[in-house]
């Protein structure tokens, strides 16, 4: 799902490559489902690349079928995604707006306020009018036309295109982060917040623990060994 990639870096003298061979399929159908619906808010994952380093089989293959390999792939999945320090990621809006010189200063104030700012922006050739090119997030758009034109006295025209995804400032795992009601998050507590309202929206448990990916007893070696902090 999206840009992603799972690489095989077992070595043959660890891992039985025919006998993966025989579950292939099964780790590659956990991989697309796990990326498919990641563990953050249950949205696809991008840019990610994922190695199998190791693998214990069963001999019998009743104990290696799908229904053990899929679910214990997407775990694995999502515990190792949990593990290196996770982003989230939203859609980024161009937006061109022209209007007189006067009307400028409006539209950078604007746009700064909903987490936007200004690439470029100069007179355009034989007219009064102003060129003012800039990024808004998707989710801070709605209604900025509206705004726009009250700032602008309706002098400001506006288009809004897709440009890219950008990473949302912040952990969406920062436990510290203290967000209250009807008031805006900080800048480096946005990804937390998206993360929690999200999550929140649809249903699920506020937050999200490597834990509930991990059997126990492997969960409690890796605490014990240093290599998981709180959580």
């Amino acid at each position: 799902m999206g840009p992603n990639i799972l690489q095989d870096d077992t070595l043959p003298s660890q891992v039985d490559k025919k006998l993966l061979g025989t579950v292939r399929d099964s780790i590659r159908q956990g991989f697309s489902w796990g990326t498919r619906e990641g563990p953050l808010c249950e949205e696809p994952i991008r840019n990610t690349k994922f190695r199998l380093t190791d693998i214990t089989l069963a001999d019998q293959a009743i104990f290696r079928g799908g229904g053990q390999i899929i679910p214990t792939t997407r775990r694995a999945i999502y515990s190792s995604f949990l593990l290196a320090s996770p982003r989230l990621m939203e859609p980024i809006y161009t937006c061109s707006m022209i209007g007189p010189a006067d009307s400028v200063a409006s539209i950078y104030t604007v746009l700064s306020r909903r987490r936007g700012h200004v690439l470029t922006d100069g007179p355009i050739a034989g007219t009064p009018l102003y060129s003012v090119r800039g990024l808004i997030p998707v989710i801070d758009s709605f209604g900025f036309e509206t705004d726009l034109r009250i700032h602008t006295q309706g002098q400001a025209t506006v288009s809004l295109v897709f440009d890219k995804w950008s990473v949302v400032p912040g952990d969406p795992l920062d436990r510290e982060v203290k967000l209250r009601p009807l008031e805006m998050a900080s800048a480096m507590a946005t990804a937390r917040d998206f993360v929690l309202k999200t999550r929140r929206r649809k249903g699920l448990a506020e937050d999200v623990t490597v834990s509930k990916f991990l059997e126990p007893e492997l969960w409690k070696g890796l605490k014990e060994s240093g290599v998981l902090g709180e959580g």
